[in-house]
């Protein structure tokens, strides 16, 4: 008899595929475990959903938790399933688990937390609970015995990802997911970690700025095998820096051409990558299906660039846009506004260079964050010796929001400078072929172009037409 192991995806407000289940569900003892995947966004009763699953020999109930609103679905099932499963452990992993195992293990209703990459870590504890055995010895998990406080084991070491199973996604409902994204969107994972040292990011203190690619060639069996299955229409590659390797890239671009896998794909990509980007090869990744890239530029001001550690400059984020122009790919082009002590003019700066890129093209996006201090990075270390104090419980931690809550470095006048061009940009360039689309264009143009943003009727009269989703 196989024993059931249950995974559970928190409820969120986005539809990517349950990618970090789908990886360590995948690298489980098939022959041992059964392994039912439940994600709380396809269902109206998650713990009802869960409970069908618990049979009396189960060995656990995992769920991968990110900060902000999944943590509050995360703790509401897992106290309900302690209130009526108290003997099933509960595993937590995720980035949120990672940064706070202590934290997470304050909770009576978590017991074990996996930290970081949670393939082998997730294995060893399903084989340890399984067999009611102590882990103690299983690097890279956090844990509270009864009545004792919590214990963290060492970290485990960052492993080769072509050495980890490939992932199953016969664990997934595919299907559900391409109808709540309304595409044919196959969502994949073709590496992990990050090589650099952005000082507002906890990539650094995930991954120690490790990073492994999967080879060309198996990740190309992969979605080929995948495609013959679900006959995808675009691949959009959860990576962290997709464009790490130039000649992984070209190999992966030639694959794609070679095996006829003819889809769309998107993907992220460092504007210093994209400025040593040949022609050549973007000529090629164009040719293969490459749609749209992901830059996160963070600043207009290189001062700002400079103080952040984020190692790339302007010249190199114009000319990727540049050449993204030229081969027709699109862009989503990131920043953040509000570092602590940033002054006003750095802001401007950021809503200017923002300004000229989208106004590139009209293929291009431009999505503004708010600084929020998240643990794991120089700049919130600096904030906590001088006082900051991250909040403390994981009720408080539900309520982190970095899209549109402003925190404490932005003024409530910056805020509605900030608030009022994210909204004209999205219609002085972009396609929009609605009546009242190129008067609100023109309109919109005029304030981007004088920076002129008081009274602003067009943005309330929409607004309150469709209210904008709140994200988190």
């Amino acid at each position: 008899m196989r024993r059931k192991v249950v995974l559970y995806n928190p409820r969120a407000l986005f539809w990517t595929m349950p990618l970090a289940l789908i990886a360590v569900g995948s690298a489980l003892d098939r022959s041992r475990y059964s392994v039912v995947l439940v994600d709380g966004r396809l269902e109206a009763d998650p713990v009802g959903a869960i409970l069908r699953h618990l049979d009396k020999d189960a060995v656990c109930v995992a769920m991968t938790v990110l900060s902000g609103a999944p943590i509050r679905d995360a703790l509401a099932v897992s106290r309900a399933l302690k209130g009526m499963r108290p003997s099933v452990p509960i595993v937590w992993g995720g980035w949120h688990p990672s940064l706070f195992p202590g934290q997470c293990l304050a909770e009576s209703c978590v017991d074990t937390v996996v930290i970081g990459q949670g393939e082998l870590t997730f294995a060893e504890v399903v084989e340890c609970l399984a067999e009611n055995t102590s882990l103690d010895g299983v690097e890279g998990c956090a844990y509270r015995r009864q009545d004792e406080p919590p214990r963290i084991s060492p970290p485990r070491a960052f492993s080769d990802v072509n050495l980890l199973p490939a992932h199953d996604y016969g664990l997934a409902a595919v299907e559900r997911y391409f109808e709540c994204k309304q595409k044919r969107q196959f969502d994949y994972v073709s590496s992990q970690g990050c090589r650099f040292r952005c000082a507002f990011c906890a990539d650094p203190a995930v991954f120690r700025r490790g990073w492994y690619g999967l080879a060309p060639e198996r990740m190309v069996a992969e979605l080929v095998a995948h495609f013959r299955k679900y006959r995808y229409e675009e691949i959009s590659f959860q990576d962290e820096t997709f464009f790490t390797s130039p000649q992984r890239v070209e190999s992966i671009a030639e694959a794609f051409l070679r095996n006829g896998l003819n889809v769309d794909w998107t993907a992220t990509m460092r504007s210093d990558q994209g400025s040593r980007l040949d022609e050549r090869l973007m000529a090629l990744c164009k040719r293969s299906g490459l749609k749209r890239v992901m830059i996160g530029v963070e600043s207009g001001s290189p001062d700002t660039l400079r103080r952040i550690q984020k190692d790339i400059t302007l010249s190199q984020v114009f000319d990727s846009a540049a050449r993204c122009t030229r081969h027709g790919v699109g862009a989503i082009l990131n920043f953040i506004v509000g570092f602590p002590g940033e002054p006003d003019d750095s802001i401007q700066q950021t809503l200017d260079t923002a300004a000229q890129l989208r106004a590139l093209s009209c293929d291009f996006e431009v999505s503004i964050f708010y600084f929020r201090p998240y643990p794991g990075n120089p700049i919130s270390e600096t904030l906590v010796r001088d006082g900051y104090i991250f909040p403390s419980t994981l009720e408080e931690w539900a309520d982190f929001d970095y899209v549109g809550s402003r925190g404490k470095w932005i003024t409530a006048e910056q805020w509605k400078r900030i608030e009022r061009f994210k909204f004209y940009q999205r219609f002085a360039f972009g396609h929009d072929r609605r009546s009242f689309g190129r008067p609100l264009q023109l309109v919109s143009r005029w304030r981007i172009r004088r920076r002129c943003f008081s009274f602003p009727l067009e943005k309330v009269i929409l607004e309150n037409l469709r209210p904008a989703q709140k994200l988190s």
